[in-house]
């Protein structure tokens, strides 16, 4: 992995409905922004940044030796897409960058060879995005007049025999800093890297996945 051309992107803003403060809340003693930053720098890679508008998250992160991007209050609402952060961050600073690795601090569990080896076939696929999907086995339905309807089996069909469905599970994505700024994050020519790792069912949103992955930590 060339150092010159990566740069990894911690996009943490301030506001959270559901569970206020989180990128700052210590896990394992640790605040969860810096479980991402971390991760960056066990990979060797020295190029990191933070995309902010909280004043505490730029502290923690200026602590930690990363650069700081201050992300506009209209880039850091419940709405605002996240691609618009990578391409906010990317258009203000001055070297350039082949490769953008997003690392989301709500996804503060991720095995160690998981970017090398997620890296690797990135670059010899010469994909143009690579993101991490975990396979469900869950039986899911949508409830419709009070009626649930089932959506991916039929009633009564054991769960091995279900068709596979995978989710996006947050923990990874390297992307070529042209596809962000073309305004994606999941490129035309996209890898998805299957996790089979209990590590990518933590997206920390709320106190609960907050308490889970300190059960996951402790354990």
């Amino acid at each position: 992995m060339k150092k010159n051309s990566n740069i990894v992107i911690i996009p943490a803003r301030g506001g959270s409905k559901r569970l206020p403060l989180k990128n700052t809340m210590l896990l394992d003693g640790i605040p969860l922004i810096v479980h991402s930053i971390n991760y960056a720098k066990e990979n060797n890679i020295d190029n990191i940044i933070v995309s902010t508008d909280d004043k505490k998250i730029k502290d923690i992160a200026m602590k930690h030796g990363v650069k700081i991007i201050d992300r506009p209050t209209h880039l850091a609402t419940d709405i605002s897409p996240t691609v618009d952060s990578l391409k906010h961050a990317l258009e203000n600073i001055t070297e350039s960058y082949e490769n953008v690795i997003l690392l989301q601090p709500t996804n503060p569990l991720r095995p160690k060879e998981l970017l090398k080896n997620a890296f690797e076939i990135f670059e010899n696929g010469n994909y143009d995005s690579l993101m991490t999907v975990t396979r469900d086995d869950h039986k899911l339905g949508k409830i419709i007049n009070h009626k649930f309807i089932p959506f991916n089996y039929e009633i009564g069909q054991r769960s091995q025999d279900l068709e596979p469905l995978y989710f996006e599970d947050g923990l990874l994505y390297i992307i070529k800093t042209t596809t962000i700024l073309n305004g994606k994050i999941v490129g035309d020519h996209n890898y998805p890297y299957i996790i089979n790792n209990i590590y990518s069912t933590v997206d920390i949103d709320t106190q609960t996945d907050f308490e889970y992955a300190e059960y996951l930590l402790n354990k």
